[in-house]
């Protein structure tokens, strides 16, 4: 039975009768993968404080013959990302990037740029070096791209004309065609939202600048409120079906704001 061996963030785990845990994992050689811990609630040498949500894992897991879930042989902590778990409205952050990766990432297909992302993100949530929730748009935006469905902020998905053109300073965004529109073309429906400019270049430059220096970018309480309405509605709409984790973050985000 082969052998393999990665890094790899735990994303979801799940009681599988009275000693087991079934895991779903993100590694960055294998993609995501899931794999059985045979005894891990009851052992205290092998697993012990290592199979925490979120932790950065180095694994070593072997394959059975006849298929079926891979068998988790070994697991040592690399990061273990504890203020995750501790902090309700960074569990929500780090639950809703999770769900992300699982929803779209299909078994066992490598993708070593989202795993990077996914580290980097965690551990800079983790840590508190930058604000949450520009770091859940930087998230977004980034996931967006590596996914393939980066929304157009560019110029107007109708007629083609260049942002920097935009008559007003506004401009509407249609979900169904992924990109930003012109008032002149814009066509109000129920799937429409609407983006300032200074907004937009915001967007644009968490989307391609330097991760480390998302932090610095100062995004006024309208344009953050804003970015993240529209990021809310762009990423369900086009991963088609809305994050049990997102409804969670809306409920929590309010109440962990103003305390």
């Amino acid at each position: 039975m082969p052998v393999q061996k990665t890094s790899a963030i735990l994303l979801r785990r799940v009681d599988y009768g009275d000693a087991d845990l079934i895991l779903t994992l993100f590694s960055e050689t294998h993609g995501k993968i899931g794999v059985i811990a045979k005894h891990a609630k009851r052992s205290r040498k092998r697993f012990a404080g290592v199979l925490e949500l979120f932790s950065n894992l180095s694994i070593q897991c072997r394959t059975r013959r006849q298929g079926g879930l891979a068998v988790l042989e070994e697991a040592q902590i690399i990061e273990p990302y504890a203020a995750l778990r501790e902090h309700i409205l960074k569990t929500a952050y780090a639950s809703y990037w999770a769900e992300l990766v699982m929803v779209w990432t299909e078994d066992k297909q490598p993708l070593a740029p989202l795993y990077h992302l996914l580290c980097y993100t965690l551990g800079e949530l983790n840590a508190g070096r930058q604000i949450d929730a520009q770091l859940n748009l930087a998230f977004q935006m980034r996931f967006m791209a590596l996914a393939g469905l980066c929304p157009n902020l560019n110029y107007c998905c109708v007629c083609r004309t260049a942002l920097e053109n935009f008559k007003v300073t506004a401009a509407g965004f249609d979900l169904p065609r992924g990109g930003v529109c012109c008032l002149d073309c814009d066509q109000p429906h129920d799937t429409a939202l609407c983006l300032s400019r200074g907004t937009i270049k915001q967007l644009q430059w968490i989307a391609e600048g330097d991760l480390s220096r998302v932090g610095r970018i100062r995004f006024s309480t309208a344009a953050l409120n804003e970015a993240q309405h529209f990021l809310e509605a762009f990423v369900p709409y086009h991963l088609g079906r809305e994050p049990r984790s997102l409804k969670f973050l809306r409920q929590i985000r309010p109440c962990a704001t103003a305390a």
